[in-house]
């Protein structure tokens, strides 16, 4: 069973992994309707992303047993100015999510819950990721502003990611006729 006190944090950590999903989508649609549908796939690929990592901590507790309580969830941030504020925002959202990671670190190793190490480790090494990959884009955002073309560019090459199969968030899961 996990400790009540890291049950509770894993919880608000589901919760802080579907807003973070939302989040997301949020930046896929002002992506949208800015016309950098490049840049709007990424973040859905992302959404998905995040939805899983809510998943993984969600699986976690129901493996040991432990309560799932789901959340009220919060809507950060809707609208932004320009492309750049989005992947500013981006970046400074995964390093809260790198914080929490890290208290829950903290708080595993302090009751001494010695089988929620594995999945947390695994986080960790995930947001060195998320955070060197939202850093990069934001460096090349810096770098192209007040530039269309160069913008457009990023924009491709960011729509190139791929999605996992079957993500409900690819728009081609759901394309009428299949």
């Amino acid at each position: 069973m996990v400790p009540q006190k890291l049950a509770q944090a894993i919880n608000e950590q589901i919760k802080n992994e579907m807003e973070s999903a939302y989040l997301y989508l949020s930046a896929a649609a002002y992506f949208h309707s800015v016309s950098l549908d490049g840049m709007a796939h990424w973040m859905r690929c992302q959404a998905h992303e995040e939805t899983i990592h809510a998943m993984k901590f969600m699986d976690h507790l129901i493996d040991r047993n432990a309560p799932v309580a789901l959340l009220d969830m919060v809507q950060h941030k809707t609208q932004w100015a320009k492309p750049l504020e989005v992947w500013r925002d981006a970046y400074a959202h995964e390093q809260f999510i790198t914080s929490k990671i890290n208290e829950l670190t903290t708080i595993a190793r302090e009751v001494k819950d010695y089988q929620s190490e594995p999945i947390l480790a695994w986080f960790t090494a995930e947001q060195i990721e998320e955070e060197a990959t939202s850093a990069k884009i934001v460096g090349e955002m810096e770098m192209v502003e007040g530039s269309k073309s160069a913008l457009l560019m990023l924009d491709r090459e960011m729509g190139v990611r791929v999605f996992p199969p079957g993500s409900p968030f690819d728009p081609s899961a759901y394309a009428q006729g299949t």
